[in-house]
């Protein structure tokens, strides 16, 4: 390497660090590192070294890393570098701990270790950095809480923490942060209730608590943060919470608030947010009819009112011009589908509802709405013992000749279809905000599949962002066998950064959770390889519901932006015989696991001749996911 002129400071460090990190290719120094005009300076160069002089003395003030996949632990010489104002590490292979040593660079106001793999607590020595504005160690695998000592950084406005592994209450210490304008806490353990001193924080204008273990109610407080633009809190427990704290927040262009434990009717005064895009109040306990104001959000492109307690007629201006998705399914609700339901782009789910879907409906798909909702008979010829669906992907005869049939229909983000002879249906809910022009509902791989004599089965899937349904139809009653066939081919194995993403979901088979926080490659032992997993089921109703749902956990954006969600590649479903269980079947499936749900059967109801399904639910309050029309009361 070159010999610096002494005059240069830490430039012993820079050395060690350039070789540590094999980066003597991309920064092979011909000239002094801070020298005017190098190529290395620029902001937008990677990696970038960026100076400041004063005379003949030069510090090290910018330090960029960036998705260049350096690996092992963050060594100590970095800290000789006592004048860093901007250090990105971001998107690598990072490991061991942040060491304690960074509160040393008290110059420091951008720190990002984001989508890396360290591990071990997060220093308390981060709260010496009070000059920071942004900072970032989310996705990674930090554990413990957050110490109080967060607190001290009085000028932070970013706070990128989701996915970072941390746990337990948020500290009331952290009610400093008053500059606070960005807030991802999201896939953390924190438990306890919802801070009702971020209701301080009147300069936030992004706030995303979804997928953790806090619960209820959304204080009201929170009506104070008229600045926020972008508010997604998820999957609260214990408490219900109302909507009331937001009639000030006329700022909003997303809204999610989906399985919140929502009571109440929904606010009038939501039809006078004029910047509002997205509105997801999906998975709670909504009540009253939808107000005709929602026909007065221009701006409006996603509306999710699915699973609530909604009755009443859709309004029949209801799709604007603008919008591109709308669910209603499982509520009373009635009416018509408006005319101009038919605009191009526009996808509908209004399954459990009376709603008269004849003018959005082709027949045979009309035809198995009914069936689904119990109007008429699913079938005119005997009732099915089982049926197959390659998930995502055209028709494939496996090597024991079961025929799994073609899903490779075109969803939207709030769509229903079912198969030609009406044996099965999928509907999926949900968009992927953060990437609208990314992979829609379907995941594809040329790689092979191992683990399987069936390579091909698994190379496509079905992809959701929010809940993905599939119903078997016109069954004959008694108990099923259900094979659920997964493999992970979004996320990868490799040794870059791109193989640090973490997918969960649940799954419900009859209403009944049996997978919860299911990780496909965790479980099967890598990416790209086969995973079945077999339950037991009764079906007294004729109808067999398999649900996936998203509960906001695991990363959001490894390997790329909004891969996260329920992933399935196939369904085979069969009746079995009294007495012989899947424990007694073919065990070479890879991670078969049986799960016998007993008591779960949901019964028909007739409401103004439409019938829909519903259920109650074993599961704790806390981690109930209403799927249907939720129980009354």
């Amino acid at each position: 390497l070159v010999k610096y002129p002494k005059n240069y400071l830490s430039t012993a460090a820079l050395n060690t660090m350039i070789n540590y990190w094999n980066l003597k290719t991309k920064l092979n120094f011909t000239t002094d590192p801070c020298t005017q005009n190098a190529t290395w300076a620029p902001e937008n160069a990677n990696p970038r070294i960026a100076c400041e002089c004063t005379g003949n003395t030069c510090h090290v003030t910018h330090l960029k890393i960036y998705a260049l996949d350096i690996s092992g632990e963050i060594p100590k010489e970095l800290f000789e570098l006592k004048e860093l104002m901007d250090l990105n590490l971001g998107q690598n292979v990072l490991s061991g701990p942040i060491p304690a040593e960074i509160g040393q660079l008290s110059n420091m106001q951008y720190l990002s270790l984001g989508i890396n793999n360290l591990t071990g607590p997060v220093p308390s020595e981060l709260g010496n950095l009070t000059k920071l504005i942004s900072l970032s160690f989310s996705s990674n695998n930090l554990h413990g809480p957050l110490p109080n000592e967060l607190g001290n950084l009085t000028s932070l406005q970013q706070l990128y923490i989701d996915s970072s592994g941390v746990s337990g209450p948020i500290p009331l210490k952290l009610s400093n942060l008053r500059s606070l304008q960005i807030l991802w806490a999201s896939d953390n353990l924190f438990t306890g209730k919802l801070p009702e001193f971020f209701g301080t924080f009147t300069d936030l204008k992004d706030l995303r608590l979804q997928g953790t273990m806090l619960e209820g109610p959304i204080p009201s407080s929170y009506g104070a943060l008229t600045k926020l633009d972008n508010l997604r809190i998820g999957d609260l427990s214990r408490e219900d919470s109302s909507l009331d704290f937001l009639k000030n927040l006329i700022s909003l262009s997303i809204l999610s608030l989906r399985n919140c434990r929502v009571t109440g009717q929904l606010p009038e005064q939501l039809g006078t947010f004029s910047n509002l895009r997205v509105l997801d109040l999906s998975f709670n306990k909504l009540i009253g009819q939808i107000p005709n104001s929602f026909q007065d959000i221009a701006s409006l492109e996603y509306l999710y009112l699915g699973s609530n307690n909604l009755r009443g007629e859709l309004p029949p201006n209801i799709i604007s011009p603008k919008l591109v998705a709308l669910d209603v399914s499982f509520n009373s609700i009635s009416g018509d589908i408006p005319q101009n339901s038919a605009k191009v782009g526009l996808s509908m789910n209004v399954v459990g509802t009376s709603i008269n879907a004849n003018s959005l409906l082709d027949g045979k798909a009309s035809g198995m709405l009914h069936c689904l909702l119990g109007n008429t008979k699913c079938s005119n010829k005997l009732p099915a013992t089982s049926f197959s669906i390659k998930c995502g992907g055209t028709n494939q005869v496996s090597a024991s000749g079961i025929r799994f049939e073609d899903d490779s229909e075109t969803l939207g983000a709030a769509s229903i279809y079912t198969n030609s002879d009406y044996q099965w249906a999928v509907s999926n809910t949900g968009n992927f905000i953060s990437n609208p022009n990314g992979p829609q509902y379907v995941a594809e791989t040329g790689s092979q599949i191992t683990e399987t004599l069936e390579s091909e089965l698994y190379k496509t899937a079905r992809i959701s962002p929010s809940s993905l349904r599939y119903y078997g139809l016109g069954l004959k009653n008694g108990k099923y066998s259900i094979e659920l066939h997964f493999a992970e081919i979004q996320m990868d194995d490799s040794q870059s950064w791109k193989g640090l993403g973490r997918r969960f979901f649940d799954v419900y088979i009859q209403g009944e959770r049996v997978l919860q926080d299911f990780n496909i490659q965790s479980e099967a032992g890598g990416s790209k390889r086969a995973l079945v997993k077999t339950f037991d089921a009764n079906v007294t109703n004729t109808i067999m519901d398999i649900h996936f749902f998203w509960a906001g956990r695991g990363t959001c954006c490894i390997p790329f932006q909004s891969t996260y969600g329920p992933l399935v590649s196939a369904i085979h479903v069969s009746q079995v015989s009294d007495g012989v269980g899947s424990s007694n079947r073919d065990k070479k499936h890879v991670g078969r696991l049986v799960g016998i749900t007993v008591g779960c059967a949901a019964g028909l109801v007739i409401i103004s001749s439409v019938f829909y399904l519903w259920w109650t639910k074993h599961t704790p309050v806390h981690k109930r996911i209403q799927t249907d029309s939720p129980r009354k009361g």
